[in-house]
């Protein structure tokens, strides 16, 4: 059975994820062109939650969804193009499976590899969000 984390382990990318819905949902609703600066962030988000959805499900199971829901979310909101769409959805699986392949069991390393992973996720969503450079 796989060890469950406290909850502070996510709570850093959560958050991010959270700061940057707002901005998302404005760029959504005013669908202006993203920059290309804009769109590589995305793409760099994508991989982080691929990533953090990789520790999730090793560490609490096939059951814990939460960085996939998050992934679709971000997709639904930034309603991206075709070709836009398949280059994030591509950034996530190769984030989720580089870290599959990295941390195959539930292990301090994995964990530790989570915090800095949601710290990664945390400045990318600060600066989409426009609260960070």
């Amino acid at each position: 059975m796989a060890a469950m984390r406290p909850a502070f382990l996510i709570a850093p990318l959560l958050i991010a994820v959270l700061v940057a819905a707002p901005h998302f949902a404005a760029a959504a609703e005013a669908n202006p062109p993203r920059s290309p600066e804009e769109r590589q962030r995305l793409v760099d988000l994508a991989y982080t939650l691929g990533e953090s959805h990789s520790f999730r499900l090793t560490c609490n199971g096939v059951e814990d969804q939460t960085w996939r829901v998050r992934m679709n979310g971000l997709l639904t909101i930034e309603a991206p193009d075709a070709d836009f769409r398949r280059r994030l959805v591509s950034s996530f699986n190769a984030g989720f499976n580089a870290r599959q392949t990295q941390h195959p069991a539930c292990t301090d390393a994995a964990q530790e590899a989570e915090r800095a992973a949601a710290a990664k996720g945390a400045g990318i969503a600060r600066r989409l969000a426009g609260h960070a450079p």
